[in-house]
């Protein structure tokens, strides 16, 4: 008989949520008139007439009135229930007419002999299998904990309120809508999947490319992970795109302002001006004079020990504009 219930309960749920037609649109609220008010009154008090109970006593029935200045998106409802219905909602939705969602990975379980990340929608526990992640291995699942991940419901259980879903599913649909939509010349958002000393692996819309550090910004970076971390969010401009190969070249620094040739008026040949090591190679020393303003100087044959950070005084003794490069010579350390 319980079950009886619990499937009555469940048919009504998805009623509610999908329609007759099936349609997943949600139920939004609208101010009855006068005339519906009436209506509506009088066809409770005939079926509470019928049914033998008195208006008094009708306290599982929702009053229906016009209230002055009443908002019911800013209802302060404390009701757990309301809270856990809303969240099937957005989940019957989204498997009705797979949508993709987006919710916090909060962590990594086994499930049937299978490594599964794990997402919350409030109560609700949802599984991704490694085969359907989009991850190579659990070490880059395990990198994910902690951000925000799409997805797309497989199946679910609402009695034991867990579903199963496919990263893998929402990342080719929305990669192949970003596909129909790219165009040279575009800025688009992007997420950074992945930091490497010289290189940014991004996240656009679905499709993953990889910027090298020459594109990330003006002069000299020494190690981009000193300012990028997973999960942060840029943006990008659309440099080139190969439909057929299904390529793109972005470029971060493309939207910044490009300090040449206005520099050259500010730092003069065999000039000499006090700078900041930003990076030791082997072939080099780099020395910033501002932001996205570098000099290529040589190693100093004083032994002078120097490491990044030391403030030194250079002398300029080279100038290419077209290449926008500066190199110099090292006079002493500050």
């Amino acid at each position: 008989m319980e079950n009886m219930k619990e499937q009555t309960v469940l048919e009504t749920t998805e009623e509610l949520i999908l329609g007759e037609t099936g349609s997943a649109d949600v139920i939004e609220y609208q101010p009855l008139s006068e005339e519906q008010l009436e209506e509506s009154h009088d066809e409770q008090v005939s079926d509470t007439k019928a049914s033998g109970a008195t208006p008094g006593n009708r306290a599982a029935q929702t009053l229906r009135v016009i209230v002055e200045g009443y908002d019911p998106s800013k209802i302060k409802d404390e009701d757990e229930n309301s809270h856990v219905d809303q969240t099937w909602k957005e989940i019957y939705r989204a498997y009705t007419n797979r949508m993709i969602m987006q919710a916090r990975m909060v962590g990594m379980e086994i499930k049937l002999g299978k490594p599964c990340a794990v997402v919350r929608l409030n109560h609700v526990t949802g599984y991704i299998p490694l085969d359907l992640s989009g991850f190579d291995n659990t070490k880059q699942m395990e990198n994910f904990i902690g951000e925000v991940i799409a997805f797309k419901i497989l199946n679910y259980d609402r009695d034991g309120d867990v579903f199963t879903a496919s990263r893998v599913a929402a990342l080719e649909h929305m990669a192949g809508l970003t596909w129909k939509r790219i165009a040279v010349g575009q800025i688009a958002p992007a997420v950074v999947r992945r930091v490497d000393p010289k290189r940014l692996r991004l996240d656009i819309g679905g499709i993953l490319v990889n910027v090298p550090a020459t594109e990330v910004d003006y002069g000299w970076v020494d190690d981009l992970r000193e300012k990028y971390r997973t999960g942060d969010q840029v943006k990008v401009k659309i440099m080139e795109v190969n439909l057929e190969k299904k390529e793109i070249k972005v470029s971060m620094k493309a939207l910044k302002r490009d300090p040449w040739p206005d520099c050259t008026r500010r730092y003069r040949l065999h000039a000499e001006y006090v700078g900041t090591i930003s990076g030791i190679e082997e072939y080099g020393v780099f020395v910033r004079l501002e932001n996205g303003v570098d000099s290529l100087c040589r190693h100093p044959r004083n032994q002078t020990i120097l490491q990044k950070g030391d403030e030194v005084l250079v002398r300029i003794t080279n100038i290419d504009v077209e290449n926008k490069h500066f190199s110099g010579k090292i006079l002493k350390k500050l």
